[in-house]
Order: structure tokens, then C-alpha cells, then sequence
């Protein structure tokens, strides 16, 4: 008997409808629409509305999925949503969308890795089917950092956008989704990427502004030029492939010059690579899988592409997932 694979089956997304443009931004804090493009790649990006929260956003990406792909979700059995940005500290993003779709076999889970929590929640769904335990996964990035934005602050508020994406993931006794994965952590650099509560310090470093979402853009920028590709290269060797055997690169989208400094280090086609930060900014762990519904969209995507996903962020964390389409 062959065992049983995971298999990427659907994509629902939401964003919502209210816009942040470049222009909008320079009546706001001292940037322009020109430095803006230059050093990030982002000319707009959504923001939720002030009731609107990562729940509501999960939701409508699942209500997106379920007309789109003309599937059922009653009998999911478990719910996975990635996201830093939570309605409440309980309960969880998940066990608030299940209710509302009533899925009653399906247990729930929020997981936070920052940029890197869809990668992370990709391998959970597909070592929960593969392991037997589960047949139907949902898998939901909702990010809402506009609530948690300091728009005095010109180097993060230019950045980031609310989103939302549902995937589908299910067993298959045929050809599955999920080829090879691969993390790493480097938890003493945490401080470089954080957004307080209870504590006012991490490793010993007092936090600068509570509950508001900070970085250090500069350091951070060379952090992730001179690992993740290296985070690719072990990746590809779990896979016992190359990057000639890969037709799409998807790396979070957190800036596109920062994109294209890790493929110029890799020597992979920027013109294979799939973002989503142009108009929608840097979105977290949504940023990935919204780079594959756009390209969807766009019917860029082939049935048997393989596919290198691969997110960096918060923790500080990398890693990320092989998957053929």
C-alpha cells in the first residue's frame, strides 16, 4: 500500500478593500513615492478596516475559497492559521474560524513564526496527513500589522499590509505536494524583530515601544542577503534537487531589493520568482501564498512545477518548503 501524501487542492484569498498608497504616505511622515519603490518594490498595500481583525480576514479568504473552488469545509479536521497579528491571545484565530464554519471534527491551532509561519504551517498540514493523523487541513495566513504599525515610524509603516489567504490541503494516495522542508532559528538576534506584551525586554534588550511593531531594518537586510541563500541551498539538498530542477523561487516578499539580492547570490532568474508586495506590501506569513494566487491568476503556474517557498522573519527565523504543483 502506498503511503498517503499530502496535496495542495485550493486557494481562497482576502484582501481588504481600503488602500495605503505611496502618496498617501508622503502626506504622512517624511518619504516619497520615489524612495518608497526605489528601496522597497511597494506602491500601495491594504489595510483592514478599524472593526476588521486576522478572524474576519481568515474568514472571507475561506468563504473566497469555498466559491471559488466550489469545496466543502464541514469536514476539515484540522485548522491551522499562521499569523502574529491575533484578534486575542485566546482564543486562537483558529478555533474562532472553525466555530464559525462549524467544522466540528477539526481540532485548531494558531502558529507564530512571523514571516516564515506559512512555510512552517505548510510542513505541519502535510506531516499531520502523511503521518495518518489527518485527511483535510485548512491552512490560513492572516496577517492584520496595520494595528500594530507606528506610522510616525517612515522605515516600517511604508512596508506593511493586511491580508489573508486559505489553502487547502488534503490526502492523496497519488502524487503529493510537499517534496522536502527545511528550518533553522537563531533566537539570540530575536530582539532585531519584535512587538512587545507582558515583557519589556528580550535577551536582556529593553523593548523601545510596547505593543508597537519594531525592526532593525539595516541589520536585518544583511542578515537575510547572507543566509537565506545559503537556507535555499540546504533546502534544495533535502530535496536531492538543484535550482535547474525548480521552475518558481516564492521567498517572502519583505522588500524586492532584498529579493533580488538573494537571487543575483543564488543565480536564479528574478523573472522565475514570484512576489506579492507591489500592491500589497510586505504581508508576513501571507506574503508567500498570495505570491502563488496572484500567480495562479495570471495562469503562470504549471500543473508539476516545483516550487522553492521560503520565509525569513521574526524569531530570527528561516525556512521553507519544496512543493510540486
Amino acid at each position: 500500500m502506498n503511503k498517503s501524501k499530502s496535496k495542495i487542492t485550493g486557494l481562497g484569498t482576502y484582501v481588504p478593500p481600503g488602500k495605503l498608497t505611496n502618496q498617501d504616505l508622503e502626506k504622512m511622515v517624511d518619504t516619497s513615492n520615489e524612495w518608497i519603490v526605489r528601496r522597497t518594490g511597494v506602491k500601495e498595500r491594504r489595510l483592514a478596516g478599524k472593526e476588521e481583525f486576522a478572524t474576519d480576514l481568515a474568514i472571507k479568504a475561506v468563504e473566497n475559497l469555498i466559491e471559488k473552488k466550489n469545496v466543502r469545509v464541514d469536514d476539515v479536521d484540522m485548522v491551522i492559521v499562521t499569523t502574529f497579528t491575533p484578534d486575542h491571545f485566546l482564543p486562537t484565530v483558529a478555533a474562532v474560524v472553525q466555530g464559525h464554519f462549524n467544522m466540528k471534527a477539526a481540532g485548531t491551532m494558531d502558529i507564530n513564526s512571523g514571516c516564515t509561519g506559512f512555510a512552517y504551517g505548510l510542513c505541519v498540514a502535510d506531516s499531520l496527513i502523511t503521518s495518518g493523523h489527518n485527511n483535510k487541513v485548512l491552512v490560513i495566513a492572516s496577517e492584520v500589522i496595520s494595528k500594530i504599525l507606528d506610522y510616525s515610524d517612515r522605515n516600517t509603516c511604508v512596508l506593511f499590509g493586511d491580508a489573508a489567504v486559505a489553502t487547502l490541503v488534503e490526502r492523496t494516495d497519488e502524487k503529493g505536494s510537499v517534496i522536502a522542508s527545511y528550518f533553522t532559528s537563531d533566537g539570540k538576534l530575536a530582539h532585531n524583530i519584535s512587538c512587545s506584551n507582558l515583557a519589556e525586554r528580550i535577551n536582556g534588550w529593553e523593548v523601545g515601544k510596547k505593543r508597537l511593531f519594531q525592526q532593525e531594518g539595516k541589520f536585518l537586510y544583511e542578515y537575510v542577503v547572507k543566509n537565506i541563500p545559503e537556507g535555499v541551498r540546504s533546502l534544495l539538498k533535502r530535496g536531492d534537487l538543484t535550482l535547474e530542477d525548480i521552475q518558481w523561487f516564492v521567498p517572502h516578499s519583505a522588500n524586492l531589493r532584498m529579493i533580488k539580492a538573494i537571487c543575483e547570490r543564488l543565480e536564479f532568474p528574478i523573472e522565475k520568482t514570484l512576489v506579492s508586495n507591489e500592491f500589497y506590501g510586505n504581508t508576513s506569513s501571507v506574503s508567500i501564498p498570495l505570491a502563488i494566487w496572484l500567480a495562479l491568476e495570471e495562469d503562470k503556474i504549471k500543473a508539476g512545477d516545483k516550487m522553492v517557498l521560503y520565509g525569513f522573519g521574526a524569531g530570527l527565523t528561516h525556512g521553507g518548503v519544496i512543493i510540486e504543483w
